[in-house]
């Protein structure tokens, strides 16, 4: 993995960091560092703990496919999130979905497991999305999870490569149709649609460049999928 380091192994499988990721720390860091040393170690447990669930989303991949006979190269994390190396995707459309859906499916377990252990322990906390200081409440931080991992699965069931919904919508497609380059190309053009959305809503409505950044990545994302499959 170009620009990236390995921190260890899961089940087999090589974790890595992109150096890309270091530097969002390290901005996170500096901006923190104005409130001082205990929000700045705060935001870090924040981010690792954040980096733990995107690396166990990522094995819920893995080692769904690993049942399937496809083997999981590595797993790297990125600023917009995780990457699992497989092999290939199953070409078995039931199986690709079970894969696809897999990451998400974690996440909605580990919602649940992390709501029922606050709420056995008290009253639900007052939710502040952008209170690093775990120092002051354990309950809230852990509370604030149930939350990310909610989010973490919605956005990742979007109807558009290179996120999970893509492939669950590529593999339903193709379930009910006879060629599988047809059902990523359908699924790519409508991956290309969401990418015009969220990059339109980034400019006009939010003004917010970030948007616009993940709309590109999408896009890209999407003709390559759909080029793959045609040269395959």
């Amino acid at each position: 993995m170009r620009l990236s380091w390995r921190i260890g192994r899961i089940a087999g499988i090589g974790i890595y960091v992109h150096a890309t990721y270091l530097l969002i720390l390290a901005w996170i860091a500096i901006q923190e560092y104005v409130l001082g040393v205990r929000a700045v170690a705060g935001a870090m447990l924040y981010l690792f703990t954040l980096f733990s669930i995107v690396v166990l989303h990522e094995l819920g991949h893995a080692l769904t496919a690993r049942r399937f006979g496809v083997q999981t190269r590595y797993i790297v994390l990125l600023p917009i999130g995780g990457v699992a190396g497989l092999e290939r995707m199953p070409r078995n459309p039931r199986q690709e979905l079970l894969v696809a859906i897999a990451g998400p499916a974690v996440n909605v377990a580990l919602a649940l497991v992390l709501f029922i252990a606050v709420w056995l322990t008290g009253p639900l906390p007052t939710l502040s999305i952008y209170d690093f200081d775990v120092l002051s409440s354990l309950r809230g931080f852990v509370y604030q999870f149930v939350f990310v991992n909610l989010v973490l699965a919605l956005f990742n069931m979007l109807p558009a490569f290179p996120m999970d919904g893509g492939r669950v919508l590529r593999a339903l497609l193709a379930m009910r149709m006879s060629s599988y380059a047809r059902a990523t190309g359908i699924a790519a053009w409508i991956g290309r649609l969401l990418a015009l959305l969220l990059g339109a809503a980034g400019l006009y409505e939010f003004r917010n460049p970030f948007w616009v950044l993940i709309a590109l990545f999408v896009w890209i994302a999407a003709r390559s999928e759909a080029a793959a499959v045609q040269s395959s």
